[in-house]
């Protein structure tokens, strides 16, 4: 160990190479599975000054507790749901995350979401490879000119509508309240908007809070001919009640990046044909990775310098 340069737990999937570019400020620990955690915060949890961690790993107050000079909790990523945030604040340890380092991976992988899901684009990918022609098929209803609703107008919200705004998409959103500045039709409840929209979009954050918002009712009224996107958290949309309404038909389709089985794939929605699934990488490019580590290795020298966190929680 280095005494001279502060000691980091990594608790999420990094690349060497990544680990190298943190290892030449910090001194990394890396346990990205949890027999790792564990063992990791037993025999260096007395030394352990900065974490870094994703929203869906967290870190609790336990662990904190572990820790005696722990000063900064990061998330690598914009979430941190799973971060006990007011034990940190109660210890006085500063917490930070990689807000706005990937909104435009996460906005772009939405959309392609939703083309695929309302285009069958992986269904008539493998009926052509299976020599099936046009003729043979039911034809994909277009994307443009649709209903868009946004459950969550944030930073990312904000993008995907944008980029709906590109296909003609009409967009409504609800929020907790309405956004100033912001032309989108708001409703007020989430259920009337799921009536009013072809596709249903979930941008908000995970947690308690918002935990089966998208429940059977919402789907019920989203209807047989609607969509659902889900890049925000798995906890947010109810998978049984998913996987019945697209088992019996009414719900048209959906397009899945988080799962409340993960990183397990979700059993219910597996064998069905009108669901297309990724494996959580919607905020994942070589782009938007590389910035979210120097966006923590920035909150790191923040904190350190004494100028503070550049992105506080």
């Amino acid at each position: 160990m280095n005494p001279t340069k502060p000691l980091l737990l990594a608790l999420h999937f990094l690349s060497e190479e990544h680990r190298a570019q943190m290892g030449e400020l910090l001194q990394v620990i890396y346990a990205p599975s949890p027999a790792e955690r564990a063992a990791a915060v037993a025999e260096h949890g007395a030394q352990v000054q900065v974490v870094l961690t994703v929203g869906a790993v967290g870190l609790t107050a336990a662990e904190m507790d572990r820790m005696p000079q722990l000063q900064l909790i990061c998330a690598l990523g914009a979430g941190y749901e799973m971060v006990d945030v007011a034990h940190a604040r109660q210890r006085g340890v500063v917490v930070a995350n990689g807000a706005g380092t990937n909104d435009d991976c996460v906005a772009d992988h939405a959309l392609g979401l939703l083309l695929a899901a309302v285009r069958g684009i992986p269904r008539l990918d493998a009926l052509t490879r299976q020599g099936v022609w046009r003729e043979a098929i039911p034809l994909p209803p277009n994307v443009s000119g649709r209903r868009l609703g946004l459950l969550g107008l944030g930073t990312i919200g904000r993008k995907i509508a944008r980029r709906a705004e590109g296909f003609d998409i009409e967009v409504g959103y609800h929020n907790r309240s309405p956004r100033e500045g912001v032309g989108y039709r708001y409703f007020d409840q989430l259920q009337a908007l799921a009536e009013w929209a072809d596709f249903l979009v979930v941008a908000t954050p995970g947690g308690a809070a918002t935990r089966h918002l998208v429940n059977a009712p919402v789907l019920e009224a989203l209807g047989p001919r609607g969509v659902l996107v889900n890049i925000a958290r798995g906890s947010v949309v109810d998978t049984a009640a998913l996987a019945l309404a697209l088992r019996e038909g009414r719900l048209g389709a959906a397009g899945l990046d988080v799962y409340e089985s993960e990183p397990q794939p979700p059993a219910d929605l597996i064998g069905l044909p009108n669901v297309v699934l990724t494996p959580h990488v919607a905020g994942w490019s070589p782009e938007a990775v590389q910035r979210s580590v120097n966006q923590f290795l920035a909150n790191v020298k923040g904190h350190y310098s004494g100028q503070g966190v550049v992105a506080p929680v």
